[in-house]
């Protein structure tokens, strides 16, 4: 016979509703003895952990590294599937299940899961359309763009050059500089520039080869990735339940719901994000391909292309892509810049418009971040993870910023003082009740007047005078 009896092995707790609650006792576990040890345990097994992340961190870094080139073909999917959520809740919510639920001889369950077969169906196919129709433009006219500049770039060079020589010749002091500066280092240009392209011609092959590997292996991972993608979206209801399941199973009600709030939170500012980046950068493409069309400047749909992909970047985008487009237009004639200049005055034009008009319009959520901080959010997640996190860095950032405030509004909540920002532009200290004292004025000394000044001098003068008589 057990040494417990049922009462000792019953536990009766009362939750926040009020209602009893009795849990078991298990009375192998429930004594200091266990919980002692497993403490020792746990910190035997974390000390080990840190000695190896610190000794052996090349070869953790090298293991995560390999798992991660492993699992690269998983990520791709997911990411594939959460940028096309949007669309297939769209498709199957207003399109597909209005459809679907005017037959009445289906079930309700064969009703949505036809909606949502047929939902992906089209996905699928809307997605192939768009990857040919991007094919063809790339064989159709931006190979063939490519092509000519690097066909016409001894060309361009000569433009250049002509523009060069028709400057200094019209500088005659100028040329002197630079005719003197030439003679003195053309020797070493000439050593520097054998020498480089030694090195390129050398290793060209070997480059070229490695990317186009590298390019296969991409094209792979986007495929298994692709098909991963069809997979998620078709049960992620129940990935994102189990995910929801785990959370309340490891955590108290208070942490999961505030956990999952905030996951709520950043899906809300994500896929707003992107989804609405993603259809402004179109948007702003199609408008530069036309006025560059109208325009007449070399290489429109290439250059639109710069545009339209850069303006994914926020804030930094639009001068990245419009830089080496200009450039690129003032090659092709330098003699007449002034396409280059239209260019760049109609990038500036479309730039505010993008940002003063159609952005906030198109985009679902706003950061509710500052220009300061939208500069330093990519600036930081650019610096850690190059262009990928230039693309991240404000949906990221924007996350961090309002999980930080939340938790700062809480607690001033909790003490009883004012939580916005406005209510400590004149703070000079918080009394006990939580009320806001301002800024004490600063006393100013009573300011003496010319002729005191001038007498206490004076006064100060003879003093010393006496001083040294006596």
């Amino acid at each position: 016979m057990s040494e417990y009896t049922k009462e000792e092995r019953d536990i009766f707790t009362t939750d926040s509703d009020g209602r009893i609650r009795k849990q078991r006792k298990n009375p192998k576990f429930d004594n200091n003895y266990f919980k002692w040890g497993l403490t020792f345990f746990i910190t035997f097994v974390c000390c080990i952990l840190a000695v190896y992340i610190v000794f052996y961190h090349d070869e953790l870094k090298g293991s995560i590294g390999k798992i991660n080139k492993i699992l690269a073909p998983v990520y791709v999917g997911l990411i594939i599937a959460y940028l096309y959520s949007p669309f297939l809740n769209i498709l199957e919510k207003y399109i597909m299940q209005p459809i679907y639920r005017k037959m009445k001889f289906l079930t309700e369950a064969a009703q949505k899961g036809l909606a949502r077969a047929t939902a992906i169906i089209v996905i699928i196919i809307l997605s192939i359309f768009i990857i040919y129709a991007a094919i063809q433009v790339m064989i159709k006219q931006v190979f063939p763009s490519i092509l000519s500049i690097v066909s016409n770039l001894p060309i361009y060079l000569d433009n250049i050059n002509n523009w060069v020589n028709k400057i200094l010749e019209d500088n005659p002091t100028l040329n002197s500089y630079v005719s003197n500066d030439l003679a003195r280092y053309s020797e070493d240009i000439t050593k520097w520039v054998n020498e480089t392209v030694k090195t390129l011609s050398g290793n060209l092959i070997k480059h070229v080869s490695q990317g186009f590997l590298t390019f296969l292996g991409k094209v792979w991972h986007f495929i298994i990735g692709f098909i991963i993608s069809i997979y998620v979206l078709w049960s992620k209801e129940e990935h994102v339940a189990r995910a929801k399941k785990l959370i309340y199973a490891f955590f108290s009600r208070e942490t999961a719901n505030a956990f999952v709030e905030a996951m709520r939170y950043t899906h809300r500012t994500c896929i707003g994000f992107f989804f609405g980046k993603i259809v402004d950068s179109i948007i702003i493409g199609l408008i530069c391909y036309i006025g560059c069309t109208i325009m007449q400047i070399p290489y429109s749909i290439l250059i639109s292309i710069i545009v339209g992909v850069t303006n994914i970047i926020p804030f930094f985008g639009p001068y990245f892509g419009a830089i080496p487009s200009a450039i690129l237009i003032f090659a092709y004639d330098p003699l007449h810049p002034g396409y280059a200049i239209a260019f760049v005055l109609y990038i500036i034009v479309l730039q505010q418009f993008d940002g003063n008009f159609l952005g906030p319009r198109i985009l679902s959520t706003s950061t509710g971040l500052s220009g300061f901080w939208i500069i330093f959010s990519i600036t930081l997640f650019g610096g850690l993870w190059g262009l990928f996190g230039m693309v991240i860095g404000v949906p990221v950032f924007a996350v961090i910023f309002a999980g930080v405030r939340q938790i700062s509004r809480n607690k001033l909540k909790n003490k009883g003082y004012p939580h916005k920002t406005k209510d400590y532009f004149e703070v000079g200290t918080i009394a006990e009740d939580g009320s806001v004292l301002p800024i004490p004025p600063i006393e100013k000394k009573p300011q003496k007047s010319m002729i005191q000044i001038i007498k206490e001098s004076r006064a100060t003068k003879t003093k010393q005078k006496k001083v040294k008589k006596d």
